[in-house]
This record gives structure tokens, C-alpha cells and sequence, in this order.
């Protein structure tokens, strides 16, 4: 069974830092093809935050471009989000995601609030 399992999310002041964490199983990480972080805020559609394709290519939306960062460690079972200057508007549910050839796997998400 894959699961994919964030951790790391909570409350902070804006301004604040925040590191993500999402850990991978039950997938040979040779078959994921893309992974990646979104987030959905309460009434909102879930929003496409940065990918990493295998290659080693990367993309960030421009709202979080300069801001966030992904990074993963050296066996591709972890994968993280490194959030700097947090805003209010960057609260939400934060979800991992990771593609293999055939499927789209997604985590249950973490909780981050930035208060103002």
C-alpha cells in the first residue's frame, strides 16, 4: 500500500519559518516520476505550490517562487517544504504528492496557520 504521510505543520507568527515533511512508502521511489506539494485553503481550489521531476527539474508557482523550497533527501523517500516569510494568506492544508507512470498518490495533508 502507498502512503505518503506530511508532518511538520502548526501555527506561526507571519514573517515565521516553517519546514514540511512528507515521507513516502510502498512505492519503489525509482518509479515516481514527479513529487511535488500543493495546498488547499478553506472554500478554495487546491493550489500547485512546486514540483520535482526525477530529472532533478523544478517548477514553483510565482506565489511562492523566492519563498519556498523543495528539497528531498539522499534515499527520495522524504521530501520537504521549506517555507520562509510566511503571510497570513499562506494558511491552508498543505499535501504532498508523488507520480508514478500510471498513478497519482496523495497525502491526507498538514495543517499550516500563519497569524497575522
Amino acid at each position: 500500500q502507498v502512503l505518503l504521510k506530511e508532518s511538520g505543520g502548526g501555527l506561526v507568527q507571519a514573517g515565521e519559518s516553517l519546514r514540511l515533511s512528507c515521507t513516502v512508502s510502498g512505492v519503489d521511489i525509482s518509479d515516481i516520476t514527479y513529487m511535488g506539494w500543493y495546498r488547499q485553503a478553506p472554500g478554495a481550489q487546491r493550489e500547485f505550490l512546486v514540483m520535482r521531476a526525477r530529472a532533478g527539474a523544478y517548477q514553483y508557482a510565482d506565489s511562492v517562487k523566492g519563498r519556498f523550497t523543495f528539497s528531498r533527501d539522499n534515499s527520495g523517500n522524504t521530501m520537504y517544504l521549506q517555507m520562509n516569510t510566511l503571510k497570513p494568506e499562506d494558511t491552508a492544508v498543505y499535501i504532498c504528492n508523488a507520480h508514478t507512470r500510471s498513478t497519482t498518490y496523495w497525502g491526507q495533508g498538514t495543517q499550516v496557520t500563519v497569524a497575522s
